[in-house]
């Protein structure tokens, strides 16, 4: 009996700290994920994130989205900058802007500066990807941030 109750609780545990999340977009490589809840995310970790409630946000992903996965690309004072139609963190480019979601709808260029503390410059080097390159997702901010995540699949 004492081993099923340690074996109950090393998964209560764990479910606790962890989940399983599929990928639904293809906007990652991966479509499975282990998510480590409340876990710090460092620069190029894969990042689970409840995103912004606005209403691009809801007309395509409807009123209650499921967390967005992206990549950490800008840590906490990274310097983000536009030129042109390109994105370029800490001097390097990361990503493209287009003017148009593939449904014609506008889409507004992203934060530009230093991304602030306990913020996060997220992306994803796919052409559509919906990302911190335009204003409707931002930074991905702790208050947002579900935790950081392990492609399993």
């Amino acid at each position: 009996m004492a081993v099923a109750w340690a074996s109950y609780n090393t998964i209560a545990d764990w479910q606790k700290n962890n989940a399983f999340l599929i990928n639904a977009s293809d906007s990652l490589p991966n479509w499975a994920f282990f998510v480590h809840l409340h876990h710090t995310p460092a620069k190029d970790d894969y990042v689970f994130f409840a995103p912004p409630a606005n209403p691009l946000v809801q007309r395509h992903f409807g009123p209650t989205s499921g967390p967005f996965g992206k990549r950490v690309i800008g840590m906490p004072g990274a310097l983000v900058e536009h030129r042109g139609s390109y994105v370029y963190v800490d001097g390097v480019r990361v990503a493209h802007m287009k003017p148009l979601t593939r449904t014609g709808e506008p889409l507004t260029p992203g934060p530009v500066g230093r991304v602030p503390r306990g913020c996060y410059y997220v992306g994803t080097p796919h052409p559509d990807g919906f990302d911190s390159r335009y204003a409707e997702i931002g930074f991905a901010c702790a208050n947002q941030i579900i935790g950081t995540g392990t492609p399993i699949l």
